[in-house]
């Protein structure tokens, strides 16, 4: 299935909107007063001479620390790369200004895989004078080094992992480091469904990665390597229940219910460990022993 890049940033970042400000921004989270912050509906403005539509993805609605001076804070998330993207940024901020009259503050959150650098202002200028100078606030996934981030206790930057700059040989080391940092977060199981799903859909292992990951998990020593091991069982009993109850789903809809066996018998291809197969199906160990001999 295709994934949708939009809705899947969109939703980590209004989840995740405050740690998304202080991850990169801390100064701006400093002034901001985050208790009460409010997301207004998405805008969508027509492009009258290409004739195109273009949505403003997250607006939230807020106020400074220090006095009660209503701001808005314009994220734009880019997936990809557009020629005068930065005009563009202008003109949402024209529009939103001329319907919620109030200060706003822009940024672009730029996170596609090619380094490239971007521009972070629009201008209009003469030689004898300058009419307008727009600066608006970035952030380059592609250009921020991983292992800066990979001591810090926010949530997001654990997820945000997955789409840094990180190469083709790092991929496992990243994983394994995004695994030891949810381990150590208390977070809900939704949202640490949400982080998990949105790292694994822009960092993917191959096979022979996972077991190397595999392997260097097992060598973690103490309890830091505990914990790692307890979230990787943990999560995945969730997609091993879940994968079990489309699968029932799925085979009521053939006419033929798939049996606990069949679901053990499939789990045990895979060389889970009789512990979790046990917990997801409800057999016995002593009957999933069975089933492997």
């Amino acid at each position: 299935m295709a994934v949708d890049h939009d809705r899947l940033f969109k939703e980590v970042l209004t989840t995740y909107f405050e740690e998304f400000i202080q991850l990169f921004f801390p100064e701006v989270h400093v002034a901001v007063d985050f208790s009460n912050v409010q997301f207004l509906a998405e805008e969508v403005f027509s492009d009258v001479t290409q004739g195109e539509k273009y949505k403003v993805d997250i607006l939230a609605k807020t106020s400074l620390k220090e006095e009660e001076t209503i701001i808005i804070i314009h994220t734009e998330p880019q997936s990809y790369p557009q020629p005068d993207f930065n005009e563009r940024m202008f003109l949402y901020y024209g529009r939103l200004y001329e319907k919620y009259r109030c200060n706003i503050l822009p940024i672009a959150l730029f996170t596609y895989d090619q380094n490239r650098e971007e521009p972070d202002h629009f201008s209009i200028a003469f030689p004898f004078h300058t009419v307008l100078h727009f600066q608006f606030l970035i952030i380059q996934l592609k250009q921020q080094n991983w292992r800066h981030f990979i001591r810090s206790d926010n949530p997001l930057a654990a997820a945000l992992l997955s789409k840094m700059g990180y190469n083709e040989k790092e991929k496992v080391q990243v994983k394994k480091e995004f695994l030891r940092m949810m381990s150590h977060m208390n977070i809900d199981p939704a949202r640490s469904d949400l982080l998990t799903g949105f790292f694994e859909t822009y960092l993917t292992l191959t096979s022979s990665e996972e077991k190397k990951l595999q392997e260097e998990v097992k060598r973690m020593d103490g309890r830091e390597g505990e914990k790692v091991r307890e979230f990787i069982v943990s999560y995945e009993k969730k997609g091993m229940e879940k994968g079990m109850e489309q699968g029932i789903e799925q085979g009521m809809k053939q006419g033929k219910e798939k049996t606990k066996t069949e679901i053990a018998e499939a789990m045990l291809k895979k060389d889970l460990d009789i512990e979790t197969i046990s917990e997801v199906t409800g057999l016995s160990t002593d009957e999933v022993l069975q089933l492997k001999q």
